[in-house]
């Protein structure tokens, strides 16, 4: 038996799609919330590319290793953390961006995309 068990307007039902526009609340996949983005905090940037994280990373002490096909790893050797993300940046996913902010503590946040930016305390 597939599906997903979804309570709505006091009644329960099973969904075949998750996905499908009936189940989704505003288009976002069933989710129930908003889409999020890595913010740099110190710079107010969005992290829109990898190039970006990279960049903002190494800054840190980070450094990337280059083993994995799949992913793409950083390690910063004063820590025994390892930071993995998809190598492909359209499946960075909030899992990934809340481990990278356990992982730089203040340095990143995980904000909602369509909230204005703040400016970084002076």
């Amino acid at each position: 038996m597939a599906g997903v068990w979804v309570f709505k307007d006091g009644i329960v039902r099973r969904v075949e799609n998750p996905g499908s526009e009936e189940s989704s609340s505003a288009g976002d996949g069933g989710r129930g919330g908003r889409r999020k983005v890595l913010v740099h905090v110190p710079s107010g940037e969005v992290v829109a590319s990898y190039e970006v994280l990279e960049r903002r990373l190494r800054e840190l002490g980070w450094e990337r290793y280059l083993t994995d096909p799949c992913l793409l790893q950083f390690h910063q050797r004063s820590t025994v953390h390892l930071i993995s993300v998809p190598r492909d940046f359209s499946k960075f996913k909030l899992v990934h961006m809340y481990d990278i902010v356990v992982k730089t503590r203040n340095v990143f946040e995980v904000r909602d995309a369509a909230a204005p930016a703040v400016s970084p305390a002076t």
